[in-house]
């Protein structure tokens, strides 16, 4: 039976209605500084902690529950005789019902102005130890870390007087993920504010909140679901679903991969992916003008694929996109006429996403990492972004103006495309993309394959250098005039010759993209 209850909450919601219950079904409410002080200014009953234990908060608060009075309350086992018979003997009563939520520490550290000191002062103690107290004894005592869970309480305890033990194991079970959660945070804050460098810590720590369960996985036999981290920087999950069909596992990768590629942009972008990797990028005066250049790369494939926009979708854009069916457009915002056109398409799935335009929100935080059996691979993002333009030439003739910018653009693209990946180019339009072969030479070729135009007078990028000037070879019977790939091959020389042999410009970065 619940006969006393602690209340201290920093979440004020709910609570005066929750214990306005508790109270009126007899049960004693004992509270602390802020709680308290609301419990009674709403005329209920409420003993103050320090009126309880005898002993006076202080520290400047820092010490208010942390006494034998309340941990033998919490932790005494109520069919143990040893454990009643040590509580009677110190003048301890048991506590039924503990009602804690934490200070405010991810609020307060998520303002980039707060001080450390400030960020010390709300990391909580006395909260997290009432509550790991009173969930490792579940069996008799209920813990409610959640507002949410006020209405099962009330209900629970209007039948018989207690919370039947398997929804107070839930209870529990509720508890310590948020506690773990709330270290893993406070971890997170220490090594941001202590490491200058990234770094990589012995023991990985990380809290995933559950977003949705998901249809299916990669394929209808697999189970999956979606969660959030809490991250500064871009989150996919926190984009807002305008309208459309619940997103799919595929949804997400596909979406993502766009979502990284559009940003990588200043001027207006459109990048269209399939199957996690591009197949079509364009830029533009406008919005439309960016997406019918990225659609003309390859219609066929934009079929069914995902469209990322680094800018406001408008009417404009809106109306092209009707003519072709998408399974996801993301944008920073989208047009009243834009949703209103678009709302024809009602399968689409639009999501809103203000966050891409913002600088230092306009990336991932975090690391970049890839589950394998039994372990985590963690790196950081592939942020590194060459200047393409000042890079001078290794061969006899420099790019003109023109390649140069060409090569910048199909660079940025390359960067986003399965290995070995190979990218066709003009200064503002993908024109070919070869993507995902073993070998570099298969990767031009089917990049050449696909071409929506001719070649003549193109560029190219490759993620990876030419192990053999055979690249090079049908880059230029493709028609292309400049090159820009990273270098680093012990037949470097050879590559540079063929290219001077052919009368083409290339440019080594000394970096390379490879996406596998």
């Amino acid at each position: 039976m619940i006969k006393r209850a602690l209340l201290s909450v920093s979440d004020k919601s709910g609570v005066v209605e929750f214990s306005r219950e508790l109270s009126s079904m007899g049960v004693e409410l004992l509270s602390t500084g802020g709680t308290a002080k609301a419990l009674r200014d709403a005329g209920i009953p409420v003993i103050e902690v320090s009126d309880y234990t005898g002993f006076p908060e202080m520290l400047d608060g820092r010490l208010k529950t942390l006494h034998p009075k309340i941990h033998g309350g919490l932790l005494s086992r109520r069919s143990s005789a040893q454990d009643m018979e040590d509580i009677k003997k110190h003048g301890i009563g048991t506590i039924d019902l503990v009602v804690v939520n934490l200070y405010p520490f991810e609020k307060t550290v998520a303002n980039p102005n707060v001080k450390f000191e400030e960020a010390i002062e709300n990391i909580d103690i006395g909260g997290p130890t009432m509550l790991r107290a009173a969930s490792k004894n579940f069996g008799d005592v209920a813990v409610v870390v959640d507002p949410a869970d006020y209405a099962m309480i009330i209900e629970e305890m209007k039948k018989t007087g207690d919370v039947p033990r398997e929804k107070k194991l839930g209870l529990a079970k509720k508890v310590f993920e948020h506690t773990s959660r709330y270290d893993t945070l406070i971890a997170g804050y220490l090594t941001s504010v202590t490491e200058k460098e990234l770094r990589f810590p012995d023991y990985l720590t990380t809290s995933m909140q559950k977003v949705a369960v998901l249809r299916y996985g990669e394929n209808p036999q697999q189970k999956a679901a979606i969660y959030k981290e809490k991250t500064y920087g871009l989150s996919l999950p926190d984009a807002k679903v305008l309208q459309g069909k619940e997103m799919s596992f595929n949804n997400y990768l596909d979406t993502h991969a766009a979502l990284l590629l559009a940003v990588e942009f200043r001027q207006k972008a459109c990048a269209i992916i399939k199957h996690n990797n591009p197949c079509g990028v364009g830029t533009g005066k406008s919005v439309a003008d960016a997406y019918a250049k990225a659609l003309k790369t390859d219609s066929v494939s934009a079929f069914g694929g995902v469209v990322a926009f680094n800018a406001e979708v408008d009417a404009e854009a809106a109306a092209l996109l009707v003519n072709i069916f998408l399974e996801v457009v993301i944008a920073p915002s989208f047009t009243k006429e834009a949703l209103a056109l678009l709302s024809k398409k009602q399968n689409v799935r639009l999501l809103e996403m203000p966050d891409m335009l913002l600088p230092g929100k306009n990336r991932p935080g975090s690391w970049d990492m890839k589950r394998i059996a039994g372990g985590l691979l963690l790196q950081d993002w592939d942020y590194s972004s060459e200047d393409v333009m000042a890079i001078k030439a290794v061969t006899k003739r420099e790019p003109t103006k023109e390649e140069r910018d060409a090569l910048a653009f199909s660079w940025t693209v390359c960067k986003h495309v399965k290995s070995n990946a190979i990218v066709y180019a003009l200064h503002d339009r993908t024109l070919g993309i070869g993507i995902g072969q073993t070998k570099r030479v298969f990767s031009a070729q089917i990049g050449a394959l696909n071409s929506c135009e001719p070649l003549k007078g193109s560029v190219a990028a490759s993620d990876g250098f030419f192990p053999f000037r055979d690249g090079i070879d049908a880059l230029h019977e493709a028609g292309v005039t400049a090159v820009v790939q990273p270098g680093g091959s012990i037949k470097d020389q050879e590559i540079i010759g063929a290219c001077d042999e052919h009368g083409m410009a290339m440019i080594l970065t000394g970096n390379r993209h490879f996406r596998h």
